[in-house]
């Protein structure tokens, strides 16, 4: 296969949104496929049609798109190897398993759940684990007949043969099981439905798939799939188990580390492409210090080789910082368009920031760049310089404007009157001066005047805010202040 241009799939059940995990697994994937020259496929195992759901799929698309990771074939695209939903292709399913059971490789399995619970309990008080005892498949073939005909249900399980079972894993290294520890598994449930060894066994040797990158929370699955593999007379891709995603402190990722919808990320501030940048170093590192990717960058340097075998830790500070230093680097216009829907929501947006206000919306976001952590630091710390009425905040009020405080306000506000331009030079120049003047400290000045201008204690540079606020509405807050 070394030779062929790779083609690899992601495979997300639809019974919950596009989350980290599969998030980084669809990364590795796509970069693997773009680097290479190859197919990257979408497909979707909704066969658990009681948990699988048009929203849930909707949700993936949605997550893949927005991290800009496309697939060349799948929904919505189609391709030569399609229907690329496995509901859609459960007849298929069906003629594997005939071919499985008329070359001797599977059997029908008449054990009722409340039968195998049974057994199973038994073995395991008399000592030793248990598996699958073959009972059924050592029926006579008359007997298999009646039952069938008396419409008893029955599942199919493959029969795993003797020996050993082994593959060459491109994260690991060569991988062997026993095949005595592995039991007869079922390949179809009694209702019809194929279980995911053979659903997804026969979808990737239905679609060519060349290589396998998925977690290594597979590897146990992977020799059940090498064994149908080899039953149906097909070549065996390779495989690549990537390392799992921990919290910090060290447990399986969860919810609260921050295993959370892609999308969710998106509501909460963070650039796609930051989070792109962060997800490929979860498990894969370029061999050099290298930490900033932009997408050429990515697909340039990326190979399966890279992929530790170690578990990745998810760090939500780490990803903040990622998310700072893509903020740097997008000019103001690029930021506007970014933080537009933003200020839209939240009712700040006004029309005149696209042509004559243009200037001052840039102005404000070279402003708060230095600080920004979030695409909402841009809405949620400035809203004192988009409304005519300001939140106070009632500790800063009361640490900071005092009575003494209100009059020397009032006082500024006549000192700053004429400076000209209203430009934060000057109006730093003219406030030292009148502290000077007044015999205070400089702070003594800027901290009543910045709860004045924000009703905050804390913002951006006080002299900038109040170049941004302007002449008429600097001069209105720090007189209205003996009125707070």
């Amino acid at each position: 296969m070394t030779g062929r241009a790779p083609r690899v799939r992601f495979a997300p059940s639809p019974t919950g949104y596009l989350h980290v995990g599969g998030a980084r697994t669809a990364l590795f994937n796509w970069l693997f496929a773009r680097q290479r020259g190859g197919t990257f496929i979408l497909r979707i195992e909704d066969t658990d049609t009681e948990r699988s759901s048009d929203d849930m799929v909707r949700g993936i698309l949605d997550g893949l798109r927005w991290l800009g990771i496309d697939w060349d074939e799948g929904p919505e695209i189609g391709g030569p190897h399609g229907p690329y939903f496995q509901s859609q292709r459960l007849e298929r399913y069906r003629e594997v398993v005939a071919a499985l059971m008329a070359s001797g490789r599977a059997y029908r399995c008449f054990c009722t759940p409340d039968d195998l619970k049974a057994r199973r309990a038994a073995g395991e008080a008399a000592g030793g684990g248990w598996k699958y005892d073959r009972v059924c498949a050592s029926l006579p073939e008359d007997e298999v007949r009646r039952r069938i005909a008396s419409g008893m249900p029955h599942a199919v399980r493959f029969l795993v043969p003797e020996g050993t079972t082994s593959f060459d894993d491109i994260v690991h290294g060569r991988i062997e099981f026993a095949n005595a520890d592995i039991e007869d598994f079922v390949v179809l449930r009694s209702d019809g439905v194929p279980t995911y060894h053979l659903s997804v066994v026969a979808d990737d040797t239905d679609m060519a798939i060349t290589h396998v990158v998925r977690g290594d929370d597979h590897i146990s699955n992977t020799p059940k799939h090498v064994l149908l593999f080899e039953a149906l007379g097909r070549t065996v891709p390779s495989f690549a188990h990537v390392p799992l995603i921990l919290g910090t402190d060290k447990k399986r990722l969860s919810k609260r580390h921050g295993a959370t919808s892609v999308m969710e990320y998106e509501r909460q501030g963070f650039l796609p492409e930051a989070l792109v940048n962060f997800l490929a170093l979860l498990g894969w590192s370029p061999g050099d210090d290298r930490e900033i990717f932009d997408r050429a960058g990515l697909i340039h340097a990326f190979s399966l080789d890279g992929i530790s075998g170690g578990n990745a830790v998810f760090n939500p500070d780490k990803l903040e910082w990622f998310n700072q230093q893509y903020i740097q680097r997008l000019t103001p216009d690029e930021l506007a368009a970014r933080i537009e829907p933003l200020l839209r929501a939240r009712g700040l947006w006004r029309d005149s920031f696209a042509d004559g206000e243009r200037p001052w919306l840039r102005a404000l976001i070279e402003v708060l760049k230095p600080r920004a952590k979030r695409l909402h630091d841009f809405a949620d710390s400035t809203p004192y310089l988009f409304a005519d009425t300001l939140d106070f905040d009632e500790t800063a009020v009361a640490k900071h404007l005092t009575d003494d405080a209100r009059v020397m306000l009032g006082a500024l506000a006549d000192a700053l009157e004429s400076v000209e331009p209203f430009e934060r030079v000057g109006l730093e120049a003219a406030a030292r001066s009148f502290a000077d003047a007044q015999g205070v400290k400089f702070g003594a000045v800027v901290h009543p005047a910045r709860v004045a201008m924000t009703g905050r204690s804390v913002s951006p540079g006080l002299f900038e805010i109040m170049e941004l606020a302007g002449r008429a509405r600097t001069l209105q807050r720090l007189r209205s202040s003996a009125r707070i």
